[in-house]
């Protein structure tokens, strides 16, 4: 797996949310031989998100499907096979910041930093001063509009409150992951227990 933070930004998450229910749908229409592409079509076919245009469903697809694929086997396995919901929202959370730079670096700069020095509140500013140091270095995040940023944000903090990582009230909770998904992602990469505030990691940096 190529570290997210080589990575270009792709900014193309601000489309539903952590997408649980689709997400499993659509894992379960992939078969391991299969290309993604063909998992697309096959989940286009049956419907598997529910959204009125074919354009929504596509785009929302491809997004589904963008976060899917950084998953390994065995862990798209136990998404489907063994994790109960909290389990299944943690994996998605994971597959985000895989899939997307930005949700990666939030995840570490952002939530963790704050965990850490008991500055469990999360303003929305946050995300903001976040995307600003980075747009500094970064024409593609530069040129991203005022309406695509706020949107941007709403979907990100809307990913944290599914994955019980924020709640209600914007503050960060402690992540509660089982025993048996803690040794799958610590058997491939256990620093990315670090996207999990409060679950101890080596310290191994990302």
């Amino acid at each position: 797996m190529s570290n997210p933070q080589q990575k270009k930004y792709q900014m193309s998450f601000g489309v539903g949310g952590l997408l649980l229910n689709e997400s499993v749908s659509v894992a379960r229409l992939h078969k391991e031989d299969d290309a993604w592409e063909q998992t697309m079509l096959r989940a286009l076919e049956q419907g598997a998100t529910a959204l009125p245009k074919a354009a929504s469903n596509r785009r929302t697809l491809r997004e589904i499907i963008n976060r899917l694929r950084t998953l390994s086997v065995r862990e798209r396995e136990f998404l489907l096979d063994e994790a109960d919901r909290s389990d299944q929202q943690a994996l998605l959370w994971l597959a985000s910041c895989r899939a997307y730079r930005f949700v990666h670096e939030f995840a570490l700069e952002v939530i963790q930093e704050r965990y850490l020095s008991y500055q469990i509140d999360l303003p929305l500013e946050s995300f903001d001063i976040l995307f600003e140091a980075k747009a500094e270095w970064d024409d593609d995040l530069a040129g991203l509009s005022s309406s695509t940023r706020k949107k941007l944000r709403q979907v990100l903090f809307r990913m944290l409150r599914e994955a019980e990582i924020l709640s209600g009230e914007n503050r960060i909770q402690t992540a509660i992951l089982s025993q048996r998904l803690i040794a799958i992602i610590e058997d491939k990469n256990p620093a990315e227990l670090a996207l999990f505030p409060g679950v101890k990691f080596d310290g191994v940096q990302l």
